[in-house]
């Protein structure tokens, strides 16, 4: 008989992507977008309106908004950029900058 192991985190681990989502008046990262950016106590937010690319960087104090452990109070950027969207969308990582990238047109919304 030939046995097969069965390891449930080790395959579950591979398949998780880095989710940020937008409601209201706050954005909200998962675990592991967070690790990506190494878990700061605070992040600086820029966004692209040509692109509607949302930027999140590591930051300091005085230049950034707080990181309350998965969440960003973001309703002033959202009123200043006049972003409305809600849900959830895919972020991709630049390694170089230490900053996630999220695409928040509607087409790259992530379906549930």
């Amino acid at each position: 008989m030939a046995f097969i192991e069965y390891r449930p985190r080790h395959d579950a681990k591979e398949n998780i992507k880095m989710i940020v989502s937008l409601s209201k008046s706050s954005i909200v990262l998962n675990r592991v977008a967070r690790e990506k950016l190494q878990t700061p106590e605070f992040v600086s937010l820029a966004y692209d309106p040509e692109e509607s690319v949302i930027k999140i960087a590591p930051s300091t104090k005085e230049e950034g908004t707080m990181l309350n452990k998965t969440k960003v109070f973001a309703k002033g950027f959202y009123n200043f950029f006049g972003i409305t969207i809600n849900g959830k969308f895919k972020a991709t990582h630049n390694e170089e900058e230490n900053a996630l990238y999220i695409n928040i047109s509607p087409e790259n919304k992530e379906l549930r």
